[in-house]
């Protein structure tokens, strides 16, 4: 179970470091009180029984919803290019972003 004399001081200023952020002392005591209640839903977690249930990603089915894709009619040049602001030889012309 919790051990009650665990300092969380040291893993919250390590995370703090890490994000490169400064906390202040009530957000510190915050967050270490946040972080035992997180624990303490682990130690719940740890006793609920899971025997012969299967691991899975979700916790709802997922499925694909996208259609198949199909080989269709392709667009010509004068309806693909009807709305493009410039166009030169059939082509689309865009600003130089490389120089």
């Amino acid at each position: 179970m919790k051990d009650k004399s665990f300092d969380h001081s040291v893993h919250i200023e390590n995370i703090a470091t890490l994000a490169r952020i400064h906390l202040a002392d009530q957000e510190r005591q915050d967050l270490a009180k946040s972080l035992d209640e997180i624990l303490e839903y682990f130690d719940k977690l740890r006793t609920v029984n899971v025997e012969g249930v299967e691991p899975s990603a979700h916790a709802f089915p997922l499925y694909d919803i996208l259609r198949d894709d199909e080989v269709g009619t392709p667009f010509d040049v004068k309806t693909a290019l009807q709305n493009v602001p410039k166009r030169r030889n059939n082509q689309v012309i865009v600003p130089k972003i490389v120089e």
